[in-house]
């Protein structure tokens, strides 16, 4: 059984990059776990303005209530030990959050970079392709063109292996 390529499994007709993109989202999207989900959700709902200022607002009651100033009978006097422990935990958690997304976008950045490939190698061979008509053209036209040594490299089929190897020896 082959091995079905990115670019083969999109839509043919349409290919734009929204299109493209679309579909990508779409399809990386159905291969989330939850764990994953929950994570970009967080991550979006964190990653805001209003996230720091209820953080603030939090410590600033936190710090009022702990000296008085509130009214209120102090729970976490200075140094605010358990402030300190809850403030440890967030950061904690939160880091773990963002890694998890960071490992997510490493994910999609990497299927985004086969699928560029997969399209740059169907570009190179249709290029190729229509190198090869327009000078087939242009002998059934009876048309003189001089001799370019730079087109009839281009009209030549790249080694993907060649090109694997290369890679691989400068990498």
């Amino acid at each position: 059984m082959q091995k079905k390529h990115v670019i083969e499994s999109l839509p043919a007709t349409g290919l734009t990059k929204e299109v493209l993109t679309d579909t990508l989202k779409s399809r990386l999207g159905f291969r989330q776990t939850p764990i994953d989900r929950f994570a970009e959700f967080m991550t979006k709902e964190f990653g805001t303005v209003w996230f720091l200022v209820a953080n603030i607002v939090v410590f600033v009651i936190w710090i009022l209530w702990n000296e008085g100033f509130l009214g209120l009978t102090p729970f976490d006097p200075f140094p605010y030990s358990l402030l300190t422990m809850a403030v440890s935990l967030e950061a904690i958690v939160l880091s773990i959050i963002v890694l998890i997304s960071q490992n997510r976008q490493g994910h999609v950045a990497e299927v985004r970079e086969k699928l560029d490939f997969e399209i740059d190698v169907r570009a190179e061979q249709e290029i190729t392709k229509i190198l090869c008509i327009l000078e087939d053209m242009e002998k059934h036209l009876g048309m003189r063109r001089r001799k370019d040594g730079e087109l009839e490299e281009m009209k030549k089929r790249v080694n993907l292996e060649t090109l694997r190897k290369t890679a691989e020896d400068e990498g």
